[in-house]
């Protein structure tokens, strides 16, 4: 069936979120291929379903979308090893960050200050969320939900020298000229970084505003979702960290990218002699076996180790240079112990290395001081992807958020020791949907993040879901297409993209209809029950937004949607 181009009827918009110019289009179109997704069968299916040409539609998902009870159990299994951290701090580390974090509650009482964690797997957005978050408080940007913007009482907001010279800077003005200048997505997050917000205001209690300055400095501290998934192998031996790595790779979703690596792995002899040609080898392969894991097609969450995709400047060090060995548990002469010399021996050595000197440190001088937390997510490309990727991403959240310290301190604990007490866990590119599907795909997430916070103690802290888009790069219309009016959203498609094998130019806006997520969130994990190998089809990625400059020649801040909501929950209570 081919595209139709179609009058736009009607805008829907929420204010200045919705402002912004198109490009020179050529015409505005919606590709009548995607239909509405009636049913959503089950074990889920693409958002935008295919219809034939005969005007049927397939709902079935592809076979690799199919999980037999064995699979299902051992998902169970190694979520159930991966949650049990053990001790990831020793009573030195433990007294290393009671002293960092009274040297900070000491600085803090002449200038107070949060430390923000803003992680997530990669491509879930983390740049653009700290950028949209300085950029619209320091132009004080539209936000109705945040209490301390809409009442006038923030004064100013402005950048300060952060207060870790030892982590790089957070390259806020490079992103933003990206996305308001360039009009392109900036780099992803590689490594960690940090940006101070400073913020001025007035309390809205007179009694605060008696004894307190109104003054907040809120230190972001911005790094990879993968490497805190590496937090969980301080409790775990490199026997055990090899056994559930061989069993991951296993199940549906990973066992044909693992082909490779697997028969690379079992071709070598755990027992002899240490050899770095052959340690390289192995550890290549796994390396190529996790990076197409990442692949859009596939869109897997749960591969660690974390560095091993995001090296930073330990790319070819030793401590990268391990892989996991099958059979080093039952039926060897010592089970769990390898032995001297032997590539084994090498392996575990190494790896111990990464926990002592890569994965430690970070959870020590970066985790463990955070006072907030917010986690994004991008579902929609997990369920584009079917189940597999679906139960792959709970389980990355479900390892992600046992990893933090939450809870509440008083005034004398707080003195040496944090706790998180406020994490949000945010679903993305919710610009991607009508607003109309906004509220069940926080649903959605909410469901994944459930047995997180069933298995984790976050007594003393508050938990919450959002669907949000920190830059908005489509707008709501409808359209009229055989006598239906439709809602559909309005955007300009990267170059590159396709539909029904029609490629954009990035310069074409297009009116596309996407389809709803089931009412029902459940209905996303449960098992498929028919085959197909139809291929799934993934959102379409948009452009970021051409902002518009008021008479006085001042550009609009960036669009956005529910951001302001996340920076009521986030920071909210302490501008009060």
């Amino acid at each position: 069936m081919r595209s139709a181009v179609v009058n736009l009827v009607q805008g829907q918009g929420f204010g200045e979120v919705d402002v912004f110019a198109s490009d020179e289009a050529k015409a505005r179109r919606i590709w009548a291929k995607f239909t509405r997704p009636f049913g959503f069968p089950a074990g889920g299916h693409p958002l935008c379903q295919v219809a034939s040409s005969d005007g049927t539609t397939s709902a079935s998902p592809p076979s690799a979308w199919i999980v037999s009870p064995s699979e299902k159990q051992n998902r169970t299994n190694i979520i159930a090893r991966g949650s049990r951290l053990g001790t990831l701090t020793t009573l030195t580390d433990e007294a290393k960050i009671a002293l960092d974090t009274l040297a900070d509650r000491t600085s803090a009482l002449v200038s107070p200050s949060l430390r923000l964690g803003v992680t997530g797997l990669s491509r879930a957005g983390k740049t653009v969320f700290i950028t949209a978050f300085v950029h619209n408080l320091i132009h004080g940007g539209r936000l109705p939900m945040f209490e301390a913007q809409k009442s006038g009482r923030i004064a100013r907001a402005y950048l300060e020298e952060q207060p870790d010279d030892a982590v790089p800077r957070f390259q806020y003005e490079d992103h933003l000229k990206a996305l308001i200048d360039e009009r392109v997505w900036p780099d992803s997050t590689r490594a960690i970084s940090e940006l101070r917000l400073t913020i001025e205001y007035e309390s809205a209690s007179l009694w605060n505003r008696m004894f307190s300055g109104g003054k907040l400095s809120v230190d972001i501290v911005d790094y990879p979702g993968e490497w805190l998934l590496d937090l969980p192998l301080l409790g775990k031996s490199y026997s055990e960290f090899s056994k559930d790595s061989f069993e991951l790779a296993q199940l549906a979703s990973h066992r044909d990218v693992a082909v490779d690596w697997r028969q690379v792995a079992e071709s070598a002899d755990a027992d002899a002699p240490a050899d770095e040609m052959t340690a390289q080898r192995l550890a290549r392969s796994f390396t190529d076996y996790l990076k197409a894991g990442k692949a859009d097609e596939r869109a897997l969450s749960t591969l660690p180790p974390g560095r091993f995709l995001m090296p930073g400047d330990l790319e070819g060090s030793p401590a990268l240079t391990f892989a996991p060995l099958p059979g080093l548990g039952t039926g060897r002469p010592n089970p769990g112990k390898s032995r001297p010399g032997s590539l084994a021996a090498m392996m575990e050595r190494r790896y111990e290395a990464y926990k002592t000197h890569v994965v430690k440190p970070f959870f020590r001088e970066h985790i463990a001081r955070l006072d907030r937390q917010i986690v994004l997510v991008d579902a929609m490309q997990a369920m584009n992807a079917g189940p597999a990727a679906v139960a792959d991403l709970e389980r990355a959240l479900t390892e992600i958020l046992s990893c933090f310290r939450p809870g509440n301190t008083n005034f004398l604990t707080g003195l040496v020791q944090r706790r998180i007490s406020r994490i949000l866990v945010a679903a993305t590119k919710a610009d991607h949907l009508h607003h109309e599907s906004h509220d069940r795909l926080q649903a959605i997430v909410r469901r994944l993040v459930d047995r997180a916070i069933g298995r984790a103690d976050f007594s003393g802290a508050s938990v919450d879901v959002l669907a949000m888009a920190a830059v908005r790069t489509t707008r709501e219309a409808t359209v009229t297409q055989s006598k239906e009016t439709l809602p559909v959203i309005v955007g300009t498609p990267l170059k590159g993209e396709t539909i029904n094998g029609e490629r954009f130019d990035g310069r074409t806006e297009t009116a596309i209809f996407p389809g709803d997520l089931p009412e029902k969130p459940d209905s996303i994990f449960e098992q498929a029950e028919s085959v197909s190998e139809d291929p799934a089809i993934r959102f379409v990625r948009f452009r970021p937004p051409r902002l518009e400059k008021t008479a006085e020649g001042f550009t609009l801040s960036l669009p956005h949607i529910r951001l302001d909501r996340a920076l009521q929950f986030l920071i909210g209570d302490r501008l009060a």
